[in-house]
């Protein structure tokens, strides 16, 4: 993780050795859109998350600005034919461009710090889809360790303000991400979204049966809502082993084509996230060989187009269409009592004491501020 300028400023992308990615390597595979996740680990958690994540999105943003050339931050779907500013801008118009299409991610619930008003300001910042869980619950979803018996279940799946971010979601147009939840949290937001979900990076449970992988039963609901899973190259969720290959990776989107449909694959990827990826898919430049493969396995030029854009896409351009600015937003916070409060003021409750809860006070603030500006 980069989170200041001088780090970033010295991370030459053109030159940068020792990862998956870097420009030469996205040139060489074709790359033409990509999220980025802005991740910050699990032990933030009722700590900086938040912060952490704003400073995430910060090095998205002015790596778009550094190398113009080749980013550029979207935020929609299809993008206009007019030049706009960088963050206006969509991933078809950035395809036109010749440009690697560039979105926020934001991987783990917990960055929220359980707060829709953080949500709306993430989405104001360019988020496009949040992953509700990362490996730890949050006090509104479970995750996937909870289906190992390493973790609790705490909200059964997803908690009443658990559904209040999934309908939030809904409303402001951002992707639900089911990559790191348990099985119950995939079925409740498969079945409460009014939109489209993806599980951004994992595999098929019957070739690999590691708990991120996504289990046959919820590839049918991910078929019958439209959603997309992105297949993880991590060797431990492809062979369940230390080694993998390509062909396996293969047998994975083959397996979710055939379960959930061709409309409901993609690449996952998952490049500078994992440790150990499969021989012949070392790094982004190899994306060409694994359609090589598929097409050698008789995949039609129109799926494996699905799988490396257009599925993707017809779930964004599904998101985009669900969502309603015009409609009021979910405002009920989480009850004081599931937040764990160790660093944590609690203003807004009823029983935090403050200096403005006497009736008038809120009046009285305002009048203090609109005399501060002179304006009163």
């Amino acid at each position: 993780m980069f989170n200041n300028r001088l780090q970033i400023e010295r991370a030459n992308l053109t030159s940068l050795a020792n990862t998956h990615t870097n420009i030469p390597k996205l040139r060489a595979g074709f790359v033409g859109g990509q999220f980025w996740s802005a991740y910050t680990p699990c032990d933030t958690q009722n700590k900086d998350a938040v912060k952490r994540t704003l400073e995430q999105i910060d090095v998205i943003q002015r790596m778009c600005q550094m190398y113009p050339e080749t980013f550029v931050c979207v935020t929609n779907s299809a993008g206009a034919r007019r030049p706009q500013p960088a963050l206006l801008t969509g991933v078809r118009q950035a395809f036109r461009e010749g440009r690697v299409a560039s979105l926020v991610g934001v991987e783990g619930g917990h960055s929220i710090d359980s707060s829709l008003g953080v949500l709306r300001t993430l989405y104001r910042l360019g988020m496009r889809y949040l992953t509700l869980t990362h490996s730890c619950n949050t006090p509104w979803a479970d995750n996937w360790l909870v289906d190992t018996g390493e973790d609790k279940a705490e909200s059964q799946g997803l908690s009443h303000f658990g559904q209040s971010v999934v309908k939030e979601m809904n409303r402001l147009g951002v992707i639900i991400d089911l990559a790191h939840v348990s099985v119950a949290t995939m079925k409740a937001a498969l079945r409460l979204s009014t939109a489209p979900v993806i599980f951004s990076h994992s595999s098929a449970y019957s070739l690999c049966q590691h708990r991120r992988n996504v289990p046959d039963d919820v590839l049918r609901l991910v078929n019958q809502t439209g959603s997309l899973v992105m297949v993880n190259f991590y060797n431990d969720y492809v062979s369940c082993r230390q080694e993998a290959t390509l062909s396996q990776v293969a047998d994975h989107l083959d397996h979710i084509k055939k379960v959930a449909g061709a409309g409901a694959v993609g690449f996952g990827g998952d490049f500078d996230g994992v440790s150990r990826l499969p021989v012949g898919l070392e790094d982004v430049s190899k994306y060409p060989d694994l359609v090589a493969e598929l097409l050698r396995r008789r995949w039609t030029e129109a799926e494996v187009r699905g799988a490396l854009a257009n599925n993707l896409l017809r779930v964004f351009e599904a998101v985009e269409q669900v969502s309603d600015h015009t409609q009021s937003p979910e405002e009920e916070p989480i009850p004081a009592a599931q937040l764990q409060a160790s660093c944590r003021t609690m203003y807004g409750y009823s029983e935090a004491p403050s200096l403005h809860r006497q009736p008038g006070a809120l009046l009285a603030s305002l009048t203090t501020v609109l005399l501060g500006l002179g304006l009163l």
